[in-house]
């Protein structure tokens, strides 16, 4: 194939949920239609079952939760599919936000018991800003549920967007017969299989053919028809180009647990979701099929196989034709750098990359240069800036108490930071150099302590503090010009790595004393790049 054809051929997406609506499932039951899994696992499995292929450190597998982002590769009726695992927990990271500068599209799941949650939104939202197609999944269709047209009406008042069913349940709970494909006008009856673990068969057929009026009790018929009537008089019309452009949401129902409707789904989803989208450079869209390679790297994650001190850069390729041990240029550095050993991954299993195309995924294993957001490029001139900034909700101090471990400590912890699992900083004028750990989400605290202790063999402490609030300042004010005596009670001047200067507050009241006295501060909840926010 040429550059053009592979391109056609790319999908890279995501999956995102409120926790337990099963994402992780359903990625489970995607990679068991594209052929990488033979037996799909379930995150609650028994010790005698399989674990979640997708889900690798131990930590995940203790609290049936993902925690870190994974990158699986698939390939699916002629796509070449790749899927971004997303963690889906109460207290997610950062890493989750960055990981959805990297997709074309997402998979939205929700519980159809319980409708739109609190993290869904959230995810919601960072797609809509980006304008990324998303896809809806209402799962769990064989237990109890919220009636379809009203998971309609929350899809439209909730988050805002426009939605055409592609299918329709045909009852839910126990009188769940499967779906009604409202495309071909086919019957997809459901057949419960064992644990849903293989590909559960379905009898298609027209919604008037006997077979199916005996199968279905008749309450459920004349509801469904009713149901098929209103979405066809009062529903919005599918347009491919809306879904394309964020603008509407094409739904779907189904079991993930049960592996029913998952193959309507992935087979819309390769044929709707689109091929991989330009990116920009200094404002501009950078052609996909240019003869310069370029990507952004947009994760990094150290130590995924324990038995290795590795270190993989996540590089996502925006241009061009990447090839094993090609070089190019580091733009942030202007260094240029062989790109050798890559690798894609699978799990915690991984395998050579030779060549990847814009869309693919390529991990680097022990290049100690990259870090998140660098650009890499056979054109120097191409300079992306996908990742954003996010404001941290949660702060903690960590200390040491062991000092004999202080350099596994201190190694392990710079190592974390730069992996970005939280952000670091430190007091101005503190004494003593004890760690001040800002996050989005508190679990991060437990994933940094957890890793600390299970990578590098280094205890910590955790003390919370009560800053609840950060501000960034204008890199114009130089810190020998700060005085303390200006920040109300309890609030800090802190630095960052790059030795930005911020203020961490108590709260809403010591912010705004603050600005109420100090008018002539420019403070951000975003560092500044160059005068401006990112």
């Amino acid at each position: 194939m040429g550059l053009k054809e592979e391109i056609e051929r790319r999908r890279t997406f995501a999956i995102i949920s409120h926790p337990d609506a099963g994402k992780t499932t359903l990625t489970e039951k995607f990679l068991l239609y594209g052929g990488a899994v033979q037996l799909a696992g379930s995150v609650t499995a028994r010790k005698n079952q399989r674990q979640s292929t997708s889900d690798w450190m131990e930590l995940e597998r203790k609290r049936g939760i993902s925690i870190s982002s994974t990158v699986l590769q698939f390939d699916y009726d002629g796509y070449r599919v790749n899927l971004l695992d997303t963690p889906g927990h109460q207290d997610f990271s950062e890493d989750t936000y960055r990981v959805l500068t990297a997709v074309d599209s997402v998979v939205m799941v929700i519980d159809a018991a319980k409708g739109i949650e609190k993290q869904t939104r959230k995810l919601f939202e960072v797609c809509r800003r980006r304008k990324i197609p998303i896809f809806t999944f209402m799962n769990k269709l064989d237990r109890p549920t919220k009636d379809p047209l009203e998971l309609l009406d929350e899809l439209e008042n909730v988050l805002g967007i426009r939605n055409v069913p592609m299918n329709w349940p045909l009852g839910t709970g126990f009188d769940f017969r499967g779906v009604f494909d409202r495309q071909d006008k086919h019957v997809h009856l459901f057949e419960l299989t064992t644990g849903g673990a293989y590909r559960a068969p379905v009898s298609i057929g027209d919604l008037n053919d006997p077979v199916i009026l005996d199968r279905l009790p008749g309450n459920v018929f004349a509801k469904v028809s009713e149901e098929l009537e209103i979405l066809d008089q009062a529903g919005s019309t599918f347009d491919a180009e809306a879904v394309l452009h964020g603008e509407i949401t094409p739904v779907f129902f189904g079991s993930a647990r049960n592996n029913f409707g998952v193959q309507l789904l992935l087979d819309q989803f390769m044929r709707y979701a689109g091929t991989p989208r330009p990116r920009l450079s200094n404002g501009v869209p950078v052609p996909l099929d240019q003869k310069a390679f370029s990507g952004f790297i947009f994760k990094i994650q150290a130590n995924m196989d324990p038995r290795h001190r590795d270190r993989i850069a996540f590089l996502r390729v925006c241009s061009g034709k990447f090839e094993r041990d090609m070089a190019a240029t580091l733009v942030r550095t202007g260094k240029k750098v062989r790109l050798s050993n890559a690798s894609k991954l699978f799990g915690q299993t991984r395998e050579t990359v030779e060549e990847a195309y814009p869309g693919d995924i390529v991990g680097f294993v022990g290049q100690a240069d990259f870090g998140i957001g660098d650009t890499v490029t056979e054109d120097d001139s191409i300079v992306y800036s996908e990742i954003p900034h996010f404001p941290p909700e949660v702060f903690a101090l960590l200390n040491n108490p062991n000092p004999s471990k202080f350099k596994k400590f201190r190694e392990g912890l710079d190592q974390l930071l730069q992996e970005g699992v939280v952000q670091g900083l430190q007091r101005t004028n503190a004494a003593q150099r004890v760690p001040i750990l800002a996050a989005v989400g508190p679990l991060q605290f437990e994933v940094v302590q957890y890793r600390l202790e299970s990578e590098y063999g280094a205890e910590s402490r955790l003390e919370p503090t009560e800053w609840k609030l950060l501000r960034w300042l204008d890199p114009s004010l130089r810190i020998e010009d700060l005085n303390e005596n200006i920040l109300p009670t309890g609030a800090a001047f802190v630095r960052n790595a790059e030795g930005q200067i911020a203020i961490l507050f108590t709260g809403e009241w010591g912010l705004n004393y603050f600005v109420e006295k100090n008018p002539s501060y420019n403070l951000s909840e975003m560092p500044f790049r160059n005068g401006t926010t990112l």
